[in-house]
């Protein structure tokens, strides 16, 4: 049994190798997760690497840069084991000046050759250390771990999920091949105009370790003061979170450089304009046991699964606080729109906060009917399922926000009525159709701005800190910083000023 376990595995480890982008993992033949100090140093000295970057998010959501020239051997070896000092209260409004000295260690499996450096750049993400030599109680990075280590305690089952990341790409309009309002869903060339663009940044982020499941333009497109908006998609494949967390922020990152190398802009902005398809960041959530996704049960879902539906049915209010981070996030959730605002779940149902997907759940082989010349191919399809989570957008600290998925996952293992919860949330009907009004009215609502998610954080907080997950410091900032957009009623007051409204979209255009 070992021994074909054992033969298993290597070939699962060969497949992920074989035609791996990264070109660490193709000139050390080993993943990411395996990378060693004494890798990295053989990969600089044998592709004679000249720099060495540090990358770490800060409090704003957006990767900061140490930039290093290798001075010699010792000094690389020096590098790589102590890290560096930064200084934390520029990085986090949190830290005190007094004491705001930090540690950034580099995790080698996050190691990539830099795309944009004009020398050749090896680049790393950090993690954050205090001064006593242990990780920051309140970085959003180290709080995604202690999350999902609290969800693997509690339920004995791992958590992974994966982002949906919609972003605009805005040029000069183009008299040629004009796109239909609001029809960009997939659309081809010519009528949708960045397909080549966002091409190229796939291929960069997956020479970054980026798991991509695929991209495509989305449902935005209009024309605007002389220049095109084009909505596009790029959605990643589920991992564990924090190597999820990761790949987000390093592909805005990389689609943000793309684009000024192109003079191109982009936002990812959850609102950019009044009427048009608004920016989402959708997270897909699965959960693993012994390899196995524990999604699914008899080919329906699973008991597993309904349980960490009714965790996030529960704190669905308060994860607005982590997803929906400035006012132009509730320009986008408002009613009768696919950014909805009513907290309930469905099957395969876009009018619904958490929506189960199409899972290839039928049984039938669907190669072998669309190509008669194939036989079965016995493909195990149930790792496919995931749960989806659709109010977050590009505002939020992704790192917070897979915390607080992983919380809310968990939480619901440890409520003892988690399925009346779910059954209660349910929805297998469009809930903004008229006849379905009065079912309507029955379903809780998210926030509808900043200073409402802040009043739900604090009602829900303890949640949160349970574990020690989230630093009540940490949660302390959130709050404060969502009280400071003073917006109970900005909806309301912007509703028939356009010219404020394109003020207030502007102020948060580059968020995240």
């Amino acid at each position: 049994m070992e021994f074909t376990q054992t033969i298993t595995i290597n070939k699962i480890m060969k497949n992920q190798l074989e035609m791996n982008a990264n070109l660490l993992v193709k000139h050390l033949h080993k993943p990411p997760s395996e990378f060693t100090k004494a890798d990295v140093i053989s990969f600089i000295r044998e592709e004679e690497i000249r720099m060495v970057n540090f990358m770490y998010p800060a409090g704003d959501g957006r990767l900061k840069t140490l930039n290093f020239v290798i001075n010699d051997l010792a000094y690389l070896e020096a590098l790589l084991t102590c890290g560096e000092r930064v200084d934390g209260s520029s990085l986090f409004t949190f830290i005190e000046a007094g004491s705001s000295d930090l540690y950034v260690i580099p995790r080698y499996r996050t190691a990539f050759l830099d795309p944009f450096a004009e020398e050749p750049t090896l680049t790393m993400l950090c993690s954050y250390f205090n001064k006593d030599g242990y990780p920051l109680e309140s970085s959003p990075e180290y709080t995604l771990q202690k999350a999902c280590r609290a969800f693997t305690d509690v339920t004995g089952m791992e958590f992974e999920a994966m982002g949906e990341l919609e972003y605009y790409v805005i040029a000069p309009a183009e008299d040629l091949y004009g796109a239909t309002d609001q029809r960009g869903y997939h659309e081809s060339g010519p009528y949708a105009k960045f397909n080549e663009f966002r091409t190229e940044c796939m291929r960069y982020i997956a020479q970054a370790g980026g798991q991509i499941k695929y991209g495509h333009s989305e449902v935005g497109n209009f024309t605007l003061d002389g220049k095109v908006y084009e909505q596009n998609e790029i959605e990643f494949l589920p991992v564990n979170a924090a190597d999820a967390a990761d790949q987000l922020v390093l592909a805005k990152w990389i689609i943000r450089n793309l684009a000024y190398q192109y003079g191109l802009n982009v936002t990812f902005a959850p609102k950019i304009t009044v009427g048009k398809a608004g920016s989402g960041m959708h997270v897909h959530m699965r959960i693993m046991k012994d390899g196995k996704n524990q999604m699914l049960e008899n080919c329906e879902l699973s008991a597993t699964a309904k349980k960490a539906i009714a965790g996030m049915m529960l704190l669905a209010p308060s994860l607005t606080a982590f997803g929906n981070t400035n006012p132009t996030s509730y320009f986008r959730l408002v009613p009768h729109q696919e950014a909805l605002t009513n907290i309930c779940w469905g099957d395969r149902n876009r009018s619904v906060l958490v929506r189960v997907p199409l899972g290839w759940t039928s049984q039938t082989d669907m190669c072998m009917l669309a190509n008669p010349l194939e036989s079965s191919s016995q493909y195990d399809t149930t790792q496919k399922q995931t749960v989806e989570m659709r109010s977050p957008d590009g505002s939020a600290d992704v790192y917070q926000l897979l915390a607080g998925l992983a919380v809310a996952c968990r939480y619901g293992f440890e409520i003892e009525d988690a399925q009346a919860v779910a059954d209660k949330t349910y929805v297998n009907v469009n809930i903004h159709k008229k006849e379905y009004e009065d079912h309507l009215t029955q379903l809780d609502q998210l926030p509808d701005s900043c200073v409402a998610s802040a009043a739900c954080l604090q009602k829900q907080r303890s949640i949160y800190e349970t574990y020690h997950v989230f630093s009540s410091y940490m949660i302390d900032g959130i709050i404060a910083k969502l009280q400071g957009f003073n917006d109970l009623n900005l909806r309301e007051e912007l509703e028939n000023n356009p010219g404020k409204m394109m003020e207030l979209v502007n102020s948060y255009f580059h968020c995240g």
